[in-house]
């Protein structure tokens, strides 16, 4: 058995080596790839026009996607609840937490937020950044208040938008409510919040596996200051090079767990990189070295532990 001494070392030393890895790893990055989890009740789902089935539980997430390797092939994880009735605020946090032991990319998670309190609980349980929609709408001040405590860079806010004619409608509470606002207009009104980036989902394509609705970015509106994720319809590797190659994208989202089981997103990053998307590249030697590591987030999301598997 090891000393604690030598241990201690080891430890220093990937913690090191990881923050010079991912610090190459954001000058690199221009567009990002993120994956998407809908998570109702204890289970993940599918969505199609955000008609939820079931999939399965924590314990066949991890069977088919080992967070430990999928890690090199995303940048960002997005954990969503989804639940509409009995929301289980502790349980959702205890299955975000059960991720992030396993997986080191930014995780932010969201879904029902309407306090100060429940985005602290959020970040609390290794969350990096929280995602909010109709908090936006009812109470801005709450996101100021997330913002002056964490920075706006840990506020993701998501628009779900509707074809409505000529425009978009705009749609929260898990798309129950439409606003009296189009999308251009809405966006505008974001923009004057301390937001980080906007997760922008079209409602018709989603669960689709069609595409993008790229005629969604039609609306940003001119100069807008805030980088843009956009959601909804992918379910091939081409759809997401059609969002990437968009300048009005800085990355794009996918939720379809089926299209990209197994080894689905390393192959669609892989192609990506062919198709010479500017996205970061991996030292194989440093990913070989890294695989056999993951990263146990405490509740103080400034400190990481490396512990290698099986010890």
């Amino acid at each position: 058995m090891r000393s604690s001494v030598s241990s201690r070392e080891e430890s220093d030393k990937w913690f090191n080596f990881l923050k010079k890895f991912f610090a190459e790893r954001v000058d690199l990055l221009k567009k990002r790839v993120i994956f998407t989890l809908l998570y109702d009740s204890g289970s993940f789902m599918l969505s199609r026009n955000f008609r939820l089935q079931k999939v399965g539980n924590l314990n066949w997430l991890k069977k088919n996607y080992d967070f430990s390797k999928i890690a090199f092939s995303i940048d960002e994880l997005i954990i969503l609840d989804v639940t509409r009735e009995n929301r289980d605020e502790k349980k959702f946090q205890d299955h975000i937490y059960s991720l992030t032991e396993e997986c080191f990319v930014p995780i932010a998670a969201g879904g029902g937020i309407r306090t100060l309190e429940q985005a602290q609980n959020l970040l609390h349980s290794g969350s990096d950044k929280v995602v909010v929609n109709t908090l936006i709408y009812k109470n801005p001040q709450v996101i100021r208040r997330i913002a002056e405590e964490f920075g706006r860079q840990c506020v993701v806010a998501t628009v779900d938008a509707k074809k409505n004619g000529d425009n978009y409608s705009v749609w929260i509470d898990n798309g129950t409510v439409e606003l009296e606002i189009n999308l251009e207009q809405w966006l505008n009104e974001i923009s004057n919040l301390p937001i980080g980036e906007v997760y922008l989902n079209s409602m018709d394509r989603d669960g689709t596996g069609q595409g993008y609705e790229l005629e969604l970015l039609s609306s940003i509106p001119k100069s807008f200051p805030i980088p843009v994720i956009l959601a909804g319809g992918a379910g091939k590797y081409k759809h997401l090079a059609e969002g990437l190659s968009d300048d009005r994208v800085d990355a794009v989202a996918t939720a379809n767990l089926f299209n990209f089981i197994g080894d689905g997103l390393q192959k669609a990053r892989d192609s990506l990189r062919e198709q010479e998307i500017n996205l970061a590249t991996w030292n194989i030697k440093h990913a070989s070295e890294l695989s056999g590591f993951f990263i146990n987030k405490k509740t103080n999301a400034d400190q990481i532990k490396l512990t290698k598997n099986g010890e």
